[in-house]
């Protein structure tokens, strides 16, 4: 028993770092399909170029002061995702407008399309840190 107990060990931990190894792809190419769903114009230099030919997440960092200005007249849905995105990048900042656009908990982002859960599931999964 000990020997499957180790054999199962080991299994889960070899697949743990191939997951984690691919993660920080992962997670890029989820984070450019937000953007996308969003709006090029509120990450980044604010272009659409920008976004396809980004090459890391870095290229993509949220624009904090467009964002404070632009979310307060975007859709609730709109306003959520980009929120939850914003967490991911830095947390105390989307913390704040999570708060700020109603959102207490995770059972708040039952509203949002496939699309937008898709994405959030993804980075979720992959998330290694900013």
């Amino acid at each position: 028993m000990n020997t499957l107990n180790n054999q199962a060990m080991l299994e889960q931990i070899a697949r743990n770092d191939r997951h984690f190894a691919q993660a920080p792809d992962a997670f890029f190419r989820a984070w450019k399909r937000g953007v996308q769903l969003l709006s090029p114009a509120l990450f980044g230099m604010g272009t659409q170029a920008q976004l396809d030919q980004a090459q890391d997440k870095w290229e993509l960092c949220p624009n904090l002061e467009t964002i404070d200005h632009a979310i307060d007249v975007m859709s609730s849905g709109e306003r959520v995702f980009l929120a939850t995105l914003v967490s991911f990048y830095n947390a105390e900042i989307g913390g704040a407008l999570l708060k700020r656009v109603g959102v207490h908990g995770l059972s708040n982002l039952g509203g949002l399309d496939l699309d937008r859960r898709e994405v959030i599931a993804d980075l979720i999964l992959n998330y290694t840190g900013w």
